[in-house]
């Protein structure tokens, strides 16, 4: 008697292992205290395009007031001979204990029992097989194993709450990789990485080396983010590389989606077609295509092909089993689905056996009615996807050659980034050996470099010990802001003044330098008008120069408030890079370079002036520093003053664009503007310097920094410094401008 309910499925060097738990045929045998496991070894004939038994085998097991089940099956290594062997693992309940014994499966046919133990509970979660042949299971939140050469049962020093994925990593042996509660150390990971994005998840990913029982950095199969989502993983590849582990990996999630990693890092995603996957399973086709099979719980699978992205390739619906083997012998995988068909008794009735590409056999076709010409055209088609197939190859060899070369090029500009750092902390830079690399030296190979390179390389020590004031950071909205304050006597001697920024670690796989936007900006003593550098963007309707010597009369024939406290005529460089791409990292640290043309003594002229790239110092960024807000401006009210400090201001103008209005009227005089922003606009004056305001007013306009310039009583100028360049709070600006004229004149 065939109990069909607990069949187990099983590829094997492209045969098909059907086991099967059934009680004895012959009457005198058949009692409560027998029971065999059959197996049966399914072969697909190319011919009659069916699967036939090759051979089967029977092992007998007692069953006196205990009952037997199958619980999972895979292939594994004996540890004994390294040959790879089916093996089944049963179960045998009674009532006041459980059972459990695997059994290996040899060509023979002949099982063979490997390891035998006993449990007060039953296996139900993360049960795996592995090398050995061994077990492991999880219980209460705890892992266990149990191997054939020990026979005893042994548990990690780990909680956890998942295992995703068991196999063999290079250099480590068997490798579980898990999810568990973070564990958040009192200092930081020794590899730099921060824990705060453990914090935030709440749980994180591990690796745990059975045989050396040590514990692998979870973060380099995936970031800790996807430990709340990931419910399975397939490792494809592992390697060491420069005493680094680099993994690539494929994940289901019970956002039922498919996620390609590579080191760590996600490459690409695919939406499923279907709700709680279970299982993943890779393929290799023939024409060298990767294939994904995901089971689901519905019953239900899909494959996802790997080429340019990530994308659903097939589907179906009411399948039993997928299975992954070269079942037709050809010298590639194909995928295997097993339907469930009621009609049917026979496990292999229903099936269907595909690569997606040129293998496609299936039992509803009746293959008895094709016609030569049919074959004909199959053959014409093969041969045509042949030929394209050549042709792709060609064009994958023509990227690959173009993405060494890029590759080479980028590798050219990290070491000179690196020659750069090192020629401003005046180190000695060692050249990597060109001839590696299959390049030509441009320079003649000299010991002695040229007088030019000297000389470049001396300019740093013309540069004053003390030539900045001050070195700061912050950080406003999705913008890193670094500004360096000069001395006024250095400055003076400067043109063509930028900031770069070079980060100072050594990432291989990117370029250290960043990309960042620099701006000059000259505060004078009463900051009643700021210079900004002439690469912001001004509508050319509105743009106008701010003269500063005119701006001083002005202030004599119409005085002013003046400012609390009084600034020198500094200048201040920042540079403004975006903060999402830093963030990826979660801690960094940049060298700040300074770069200018200074002027000799003897002679002012851009011909006579130098190049020179000095060090200003270096900064460092972390995710918790800007969790914190530690880096954040805080513009607050402070009884009727804005309480943003001096750099808070220069950061805010640093990711602004400056427009100006002139307000003319030539028979009435202005209305009080003054009056206009501090009411109806919500502004507050700085406490640094008041004669500029902040606006607290909700929408598009806040943050937005005015400054009121009263040339006379009939005309004005107003500087807005915004971060948007929103043509609907622009026109909003110019109708409340234009509202500013119609006032009645009165005589002074």
């Amino acid at each position: 008697m065939f109990l069909s309910e607990q069949d187990q499925f099983l590829s094997y060097n492209g045969e098909v292992l059907v086991f099967q738990l059934t009680k004895p045929e012959h009457a005198e045998e058949a009692d409560d205290k027998a029971m065999n496991l059959c197996v049966r070894r399914m072969a697909f004939n190319r011919d009659t395009k069916l699967f036939v038994q090759k051979s089967s085998g029977v092992f007998s097991m007692g069953a006196s007031h205990s009952k037997i089940e199958m619980i999972c099956c895979s292939c594994t290594t004996d540890s004994r001979t390294g040959i790879i062997l089916p093996c089944i693992l049963m179960k045998k309940k009674k009532r006041s204990s459980v059972k459990y014994f695997l059994l290996l499966l040899h060509s023979s046919n002949q099982f063979e029992p490997s390891l035998y133990f006993k449990l007060d509970y039953e296996l139900k979660e993360d049960i795996r097989l592995f090398a050995g042949p061994s077990l492991l299971w999880t219980h209460a939140n705890k892992l266990f194993y149990i191997s054939s050469n020990t026979c005893v049962v042994r548990s990690a020093p780990v909680h956890l709450s998942s295992v995703v994925w068991t196999g063999e990593i290079v250099g480590e042996g068997t490798v579980i990789l898990g999810i568990r509660a973070a564990c958040l150390p009192e200092t930081e990971d020794s590899d730099g990485f921060s824990v705060s994005d453990r914090a935030i998840w709440g749980s994180e990913f591990f690796g745990y080396a059975i045989q050396s029982q040590k514990f692998l950095t979870g973060t380099c199969f995936m970031p800790h983010a996807y430990s709340r989502v990931v419910s399975s993983v397939y490792v494809c590849r592992s390697e060491r590389l420069r005493k680094q582990l680099r993994i690539s990996l494929v994940a289901i999630t019970h956002k039922n989606q498919l996620i390609w990693f590579q080191n760590g890092t996600p490459k690409g995603v695919c939406e499923l077609p279907y709700e709680k996957p279970c299982s993943v399973k890779p393929a290799l086709t023939s024409s060298s295509d990767l294939l994904f099979a995901v089971s689901f719980a519905s019953g239900n699978s899909c494959v996802i092909q790997r080429r340019d992205s990530l994308q659903v390739a097939s589907k179906w619906q009411k399948v039993k089993c997928v299975l992954v083997d070269d079942f037709i012998g050809s010298g590639s995988e194909q995928l295997l689905l097993l339907f469930k068909d009621d009609s049917n008794t026979d496990v292999l009735s229903t099936f269907k056996i595909t690569d997606l590409g040129e293998v496609n056999y299936a039992s509803d076709i009746n293959y008895k009615h094709d016609v030569p010409a049919a074959e004909g055209l199959q053959e014409n088609g093969l041969l045509t996807v042949r030929a394209l197939e050549t042709r792709l190859q060609a064009g994958w060899t023509s990227v690959r050659e173009l993405q060494q070369h890029l590759g080479l090029q980028k590798r050219v500009i990290l070491e000179s980034c690196r020659a750069l750092i090192d020629l401003v902390e005046e180190r000695t830079h060692i050249l990597p050996n060109s001839k590696k690399e299959g390049l030509v030296s441009l320079w003649d190979d000299v010991e002695n470099p040229p007088d030019s390179l000297s000389k470049e390389t001396s300019s740093a020590s013309e540069v004053p010990e003390h030539f900045t004031e001050e070195l700061w950071q912050r950080v406003v909205g999705d913008s890193l802001v670094v500004g360096v304050k000069l001395t006024e006597s250095f400055c003076l001697s400067l043109t063509d003044v930028s900031l770069s920024l070079v980060m100072d670690q050594d990432f291989s796989s990117i370029s250290p330098i960043i990309k960042c936007q620099s701006k000059i900006i000259k505060l004078n003593k009463a900051f009643s008008a700021m210079a900004v550098s002439s690469s912001q963007i001004e509508p050319p309707s509105k743009k106008m120069k701010l003269d500063l010597h005119s701006k001083n009369d002005r202030k004599k024939e119409f005085p002013k408030r003046s400012s609390r406290i009084q600034l020198d005529g500094a200048k201040t460089v920042t540079a403004v890079t975006s903060l999402s791409p830093l963030l990826a990292f979660h801690r960094v640290c940049c060298i700040v370079l300074l770069h200018a043309r200074k002027q000799n003594n003897q002679n002012d002229s851009l011909q006579q002036s130098k190049k020179i790239t000095v060090l200003c110092g270096k900064i460092l960024l972390s995710l918790e520093d800007i969790s914190n807000g530690r880096y954040s401006i805080k513009m607050l009210r402070d009884n009727s003053y804005c309480t943003g400090s001096m750099e808070d201001i220069l950061a805010v103008l640093a990711v602004s664009v400056r427009f100006s209005f002139q307000i003319v009227s030539c028979d009435c005089t202005l209305a009080p503007v003054s009056s206009w922003l501090l009411g109806e606009m919500e502004c507050t004056p700085f406490k640094e310097c008041q004669d500029n305001i902040f606006c607290h007013k909700a929408g598009n306009v806040h943050g937005t920094i005015f400054n009121w310039a009263l040339k006379n009583p009939f005309e004005g100028v107003l500087t807005i410094f915004c971060r948007f360049l929103d043509k609907h709070f622009l026109s909003q600006v110019k109708q409340k401008s234009d509202c500013l004229v119609p006032v009645p004149s009165q005589p002074y």
